[in-house]
């Protein structure tokens, strides 16, 4: 066992894939005493319940306030800032108030609403991402190995308490995962090039595919290469929806320079240029296999 600190109360506000996984997870390895989830939708906590991943559950945000040390947002990314325009202004000047942190896909926006909900970075909130997950949703999909040997960013800013650090970054090794420290912007930009674009082109081809009155014969005789590459375009479209919107600066760069490269390799096809193909492709394949070298080595 890892040599960590351990906290009485966890509270999850929003009990889905994410957050179940992470409650089932961290039971296992005692890192808690006492899982709580707070939500809108009592059919999912009831669910949590009858699965074991909480211990029981609240409707009630205050109360889902009081009884936290840590407190994790496990809701999609626009929601997220909506909690944390109701959560701050509640437990700002609180003598105990709990470690605040979250598990979406951008921080930027986060980092930013807590600013100018606050006046200032609260010390105990602690912006993170657990690069992990599942085309599936829901707490039915919950898994507590969902974190080992991922990589999960915390993204501390100018302001954190060196505490509420130290115990996100415990609360994260405990699942089995490997922690990293990232700059928020960095991380945008790092994520809108290896997972948000990834997720949008999947998107796109799939659904021009499907408007395609030769869909059904496309669909049909879909090779390996096109099933893993669109498996993605099976995740949660509202998560993705508030993805796009919530990184939309960083996720627009990213696109227009795809489509500089995009347009090169047209041109390319359309003047037969088989030397500039070539060059393309095998640059590709080089960057893929040392890629691919990289994760292996990680897993080892």
């Amino acid at each position: 066992m890892l040599n960590i600190q351990r906290v009485e109360n966890i509270v999850i506000l929003g009990l889905g894939l994410i957050g179940g996984s992470l409650a089932r997870a961290l039971r296992t390895k005692g890192f808690a005493k006492n899982f709580i989830a707070y939500g809108h939708r009592e059919q999912s906590l009831e669910r949590g319940l009858e699965l074991g991943v909480i211990d029981e559950y609240t409707l009630d945000l205050d109360e889902a306030i009081d009884r936290a040390d840590i407190l994790v947002i496990a809701t999609p990314t626009l929601i997220a800032s909506d909690m944390l325009k109701k959560i701050l202004p509640r437990v700002k000047g609180c003598s105990h108030s709990p470690v605040i942190t979250d598990v979406a896909s951008v921080k930027g926006s986060l980092r930013d609403t807590a600013i100018n909900t606050n006046g200032t970075m609260p010390g105990k909130l602690v912006l993170a991402h657990p690069i992990a997950g599942s085309e599936n949703s829901g707490v039915d999909a919950s898994d507590e190995s969902l974190f080992v040997d991922h990589r999960v960013i915390v993204t501390p800013v100018e302001g954190n308490d060196s505490s509420a650090v130290a115990l996100v970054r415990d609360m994260w090794r405990s699942t089995g995962a490997q922690v990293l420290d990232m700059d928020v912007d960095e991380h945008d930009a790092v994520l809108a090039a290896t997972s948000h674009l990834p997720h949008i082109l999947a998107y796109t081809l799939v659904d021009t595919l499907a408007q395609s009155n030769a869909s059904e014969d496309i669909f049909r005789f879909a090779a390996g290469g096109f099933r893993d590459f669109t498996r993605i375009a099976s995740s949660d479209p509202v998560m993705w929806r508030d993805i796009s919107i919530a990184n939309k600066s960083a996720l627009l760069d990213t696109i227009d320079v795809f489509n500089e490269h995009l347009a090169a390799l047209r041109q390319a096809i359309a003047a037969g240029d088989a030397t500039g193909l070539l060059e393309t492709f095998t640059r590709a394949k080089a960057a893929r296999d040392s890629f691919s070298a990289m994760l292996g080595t990680r897993t080892k």
